[in-house]
């Protein structure tokens, strides 16, 4: 009842009456809402699951501006929801063998975000026409950026179990694209592999399909994904917030007729034509991707995933939610409180709610009233 009256307060009141955020991400065209984040009384009344009282997460700092640019993400099948501390520090695995794929030994990080060894010019697209009339949100607002402001790769490894039929290879999520690849060997070879054929930012979003390679490479058929940082050897916090807020996303999904997926487990995955095999031009691979993603926005089917460390774990539960129009909204102060109003507000009808925003890729939209909008 409270958050009905206060909406309906909102709506008589006025634009005037929102907050300078809200009204600053208007101003660069990022569709948003004034929505209560949490949509039950406090205390809860809807038997949302909570937190521990001693879940100690910063209420103070500006969360806005959190997120450092990133040309593309990719999260990388493990199976698992917690990883070593640096998922680079698994010698054995495919994120320390992208690491060795891409950064001299003098220069190689700590932390699993990978810089391209090379500059490159941004592809032509890196969503659904996501990046046309677009203002550069960056230079306005920290935190807010572009896929072409960066040539950086934020490395994940997610919850995901293969879908090959080699263990030894791996499925990998690309964002913004919206796309998987699988048949990744877990050696410097299959890194290699992919970064030159969905990774590299001088790459397009329909590809570089490398001959001979054993890679296959789909369009994601969900409506979003949702990933959520598990990452418990990082921070306590995250690993006790995601289970949490999985249960959450699955619970609100379904009240709304969605279906909420935990596994890759669509049967246009194994069944349907990976993009390799596609005997077209350059230009009608493109407009089969955009046809797929705009199918894949009508789906009303969700993935949720747990991954590795997002950064930021002092903002728990952190959420990131991907689009098929090329959006990435990153969440933080997270609870299952607020999740039904991020499954109505964000998810069903494409708007950010300010008071949870860290930062997001490709928010700016001159053009469209919502996020889900082409």
């Amino acid at each position: 009842m409270y958050s009905t009256f206060k909406g309906l307060r909102s709506y008589v009141l006025g634009r005037s009456n929102e907050d300078p955020l809200c009204r600053t991400l208007r101003s660069l065209d990022v569709p948003v809402t004034t929505a209560d984040c949490r949509a039950c009384a406090d205390p809860c009344d809807l038997d949302h699951e909570a937190y521990p009282r001693r879940f100690d997460v910063d209420m103070d700092t500006q969360m806005l501006g959190s997120v450092k640019a990133y040309h593309r993400q990719i999260v990388i099948s493990t199976g698992k929801s917690d990883w070593e501390r640096d998922i680079t520090d698994d010698k054995n695995s495919l994120a320390a063998a992208l690491l060795e794929v891409t950064a001299p030994a003098s220069q190689k990080p700590a932390s699993p975000k990978v810089v391209s060894p090379k500059p490159a010019s941004p592809p032509p697209s890196s969503g659904a026409n996501n990046n046309k009339g677009v203002r550069p949100a960056a230079a306005s607002v920290s935190g807010l950026f572009n896929a072409s402001d960066s040539t950086r790769t934020s490395v994940l490894n997610g919850s995901h179990r293969t879908i090959c039929h080699e263990d030894s290879r791996e499925t990998v999520l690309v964002f913004p694209d919206f796309k998987v690849v699988t048949e990744v060997e877990r050696s410097v070879q299959g890194a290699h592999e992919l970064w030159e054929s969905a990774v590299d930012p001088s790459i397009g979003r329909d590809g570089s399909y490398l001959e001979k390679s054993i890679l296959k490479t789909w369009v994601l058929p969900y409506s979003c994904v949702i990933l959520l940082c598990s990452h418990k050897k990082r921070d306590n916090r995250c690993g006790i917030a995601a289970p949490k807020l999985e249960h959450a996303f699955i619970r609100s999904l379904e009240a709304q007729g969605w279906d909420a997926d935990t596994q890759l487990e669509h049967p246009q995955l194994t069944m349907g034509v990976p993009l390799e095999d596609l005997n077209v031009t350059p230009e009608e691979r493109e407009e089969n991707i955009a046809a797929q993603l705009k199918q894949s926005a009508e789906a009303k089917r969700a993935l949720i995933l747990k991954v590795s460390h997002i950064g930021g774990h002092k903002y728990a539960g952190n959420a990131i939610i991907y689009t098929p129009s090329g959006s990435g909204i990153w969440y933080g102060r997270v609870t299952p409180h607020d999740v039904d109003s991020i499954v109505v507000n964000t998810i069903i009808n494409g708007l950010v709610l300010p008071p949870l925003l860290r930062g997001g890729l490709n928010l700016s939209r001159p053009q469209c009233q919502t996020l889900n909008d082409w």
